[in-house]
């Protein structure tokens, strides 16, 4: 796991609290080579979040407890990283060349038959 990436679960989930989650996680992803404490500050500015909010709901219990019901179940699930695609309950284990659509067309002929 990226060392910064519980914190940046968190403020993401602060920055949905304002409706901008998309556009923070978005910035989290370009900046992911230098987050710190002070990046998260600066992009919550950036996107003219209510900052005391920001922080209040960045340390919230709830927001904690979310993470941690997340990386839960993705333990149980056997997720190792992210992104992690299922189709049908089956994660896919190659995302390169076209084992996506095969696993897919695969799956949709089982519905077919059934």
């Amino acid at each position: 796991m990226h060392p910064f990436a519980r914190k940046a679960a968190a403020a993401a989930l602060a920055a949905n609290n304002q409706g901008k989650y998309w556009e923070f996680s978005h910035k989290l992803f370009e900046n992911s080579s230098n987050l710190s404490d002070s990046k998260i500050q600066d992009i919550a500015q950036q996107l003219g979040l209510d900052v005391e909010k920001f922080n209040r709901d960045l340390n919230d219990a709830s927001v904690q407890y979310l993470i941690n019901k997340d990386i839960s179940e993705a333990g149980k699930a056997s997720v190792q990283g992210t992104p992690t695609i299922f189709v049908n309950g089956k994660a896919l284990k190659n995302r390169g060349g076209n084992e996506f659509q095969e696993l897919l067309e695969t799956e949709l002929k089982k519905k077919k038959v059934n």
